[in-house]
């Protein structure tokens, strides 16, 4: 039927003449030949390569942004966090001008983290269905953008505690070593942000130290939140500290979630 469909139309045209006045082999297995040919040209036709082409193309391209607004998120709250550092030792300095600097920084950094959030979410929202795995970016940038909260709820609540509290009983070093540990967290983040546009499976090795890390953490949090209740009396600095201890606790999880997530993107690369 398509052999005999493409003649018509030819001969409509006036472009060539019937079969048997065509200068061609007529034997059957030339007209099957013929016929093959030109099934094939119409399927070629109907596939539409150039469309897929594209489609995988601007998926490709899709991609490659929301990973860097994912490192762009992930550079920020390392800001954060050293900026957390920062305002615990000045903390213990008692120097509250430089510890109200810190807090609007923080501040900044959150709102900057969550526009982010929203811009990644409307770019993946306008790619719609290109993008197989949409779910796992936007997941790991929300959950990137909690890990801001948290900086900035940890960081509220030490800016308003007395440093006399700590250096009386001694939390100085326990809180740096806890901060450090937040700062070394966030940095293996960055690192497998990094490692996912140049080399995913170098990310699934650096997921095992942010595991590490976090066992860590919920070992010192363990010990620190024991010392607290035995230590300090005051009921303001007890709340205060053992929210800020606990804050310290929930954003490693959230790290470890992110990790989590980093590691499912790279297996997808």
């Amino acid at each position: 039927m398509l052999l005999l469909g493409y003649i018509k139309r030819e001969q409509q045209r006036g472009s060539v003449s019937p079969l048997q006045d065509f200068a061609i082999d007529r034997t059957a297995s030339g007209v099957l030949r013929l016929y093959l040919c030109l099934a094939a040209i119409e399927l070629l036709a109907r596939q539409d390569t150039p469309c897929i082409l594209y489609r995988g193309e601007l998926e490709v391209q899709a991609k490659r942004k929301a990973l860097a607004v994912l490192q762009d998120e992930i550079t920020k709250i390392l800001n954060s966090s050293r900026d957390l550092s920062t305002l615990t030792a000045l903390l213990i300095k008692g120097d509250e001008t430089n510890i109200h600097q810190c807090l609007d920084r923080m501040k900044k950094t959150e709102e900057e983290v969550e526009n982010l959030c929203r811009n990644i979410t409307r770019d993946v929202a306008d790619i719609g269905s290109l993008m197989a795995n949409r779910e796992d970016i936007l997941r790991t940038a929300y959950i990137i953008d909690d890990i801001a909260g948290y900086i900035s709820g940890v960081a509220f609540r030490l800016a308003n505690m007395k440093p006399m509290t700590l250096k009386k009983a001694s939390f100085e070093d326990d809180l740096n070593q806890l901060v450090g540990m937040v700062v070394d967290t966030i940095f293996k983040l960055n690192e497998m942000g990094r490692a996912l546009s140049i080399n995913p499976p170098n990310a699934i090795d650096i997921a095992r130290d942010v595991q590490t890390l976090e066992r860590q953490v919920d070992a010192k949090h363990r010990a620190v939140i024991v010392k607290v209740l035995n230590e300090i009396s005051t009921t303001k600095d007890l709340l205060l500290l053992k929210d800020a201890i606990e804050g310290i606790e929930g954003m490693v999880d959230k790290c470890q979630e992110a990790s989590d997530s980093f590691t499912i993107l790279a297996l997808s690369m």
